[in-house]
């Protein structure tokens, strides 16, 4: 572990804690809704990907951030420490998201010249951070017609939004990251290819979120998503 990995790590943390107690002296202050506040921490954590990427020097040490938040985030759940994220009614989506992160990047996230698959990760990631939030915050304000999927109620308002910024996060990320210095030994893969792999994982993710009982499309969403653009790469 590197000074920089030490570094990197004590901003994690306090970037993580900062984002909590945040949100929650914002709840407190302005009385908004929890479920608004929770999309909050959820795309705050998720954006922090990016961060992880220029911060660490070693992408072990980089998934421990992540990884610890797996059982922090299940403590956090349980005994509802943070209001702005859990209530009783939640369920632990929170911790599915910090599950879904740490294996996309133990799986994809290479650093040290090792071939770095790190922009499948990151989309995979931000199609859950952007196109999630979205399908919430779009369905609940302006959401009528909608469907039911194994309990779980879906609006088609919501579903067009989490395709529409699905695949503005996937396509973003695949045209800026790869070869970047965020990650230079992966593969750019030009406009073309790139556009049309965000479709595909685009559609990937909204068909994944609409078939995921509530809360488990924080774990479904990005595995699918980021498994899916994998597969089109190497086959």
């Amino acid at each position: 572990m590197s000074q920089r990995d030490l570094i990197a790590l004590a901003i994690s943390y306090v970037c993580a804690f900062g984002l909590l107690l945040g949100a929650e002296a914002i709840r407190k202050w302005r009385d908004w809704p929890q479920d608004f506040t929770r999309k909050m921490v959820h795309v705050g954590a998720g954006l922090w990907v990016w961060g992880q990427l220029a911060l660490f020097e070693h992408w072990t040490i980089g998934l421990i951030p992540f990884a610890s938040f797996i059982g922090l985030n299940y403590l956090f759940y349980r005994r509802q420490v943070f209001q702005a994220v859990d209530s009783a009614s939640s369920s632990p989506g929170t911790v599915y998201f910090a599950l879904s992160i740490t294996l996309l990047n133990l799986l994809f996230w290479r650093t040290g010249g090792a071939l770095d698959w790190a922009p499948v990760a990151t989309a995979g990631i931000m199609a859950m951070t952007l196109g999630d939030a979205a399908a919430s915050i779009v369905g609940r304000r302006w959401g009528r017609a909608g469907y039911t999927v194994f309990g779980a109620h879906r609006t088609w308002v919501g579903s067009a939004a989490m395709a529409v910024f699905s695949l503005v996060g996937i396509a973003f990320t695949l045209l800026v990251l790869p070869g970047s210095p965020l990650s230079p030994s992966s593969v750019p893969l030009g406009v073309p290819r790139a556009l049309g792999y965000a479709v595909v994982g685009a559609a990937i993710a909204t068909v994944a979120e609409a078939l995921s009982p509530a809360g488990t499309d924080n774990l479904s969403v990005p595995l699918a998503t980021g498994l899916t653009l994998y597969l089109l790469e190497i086959i």
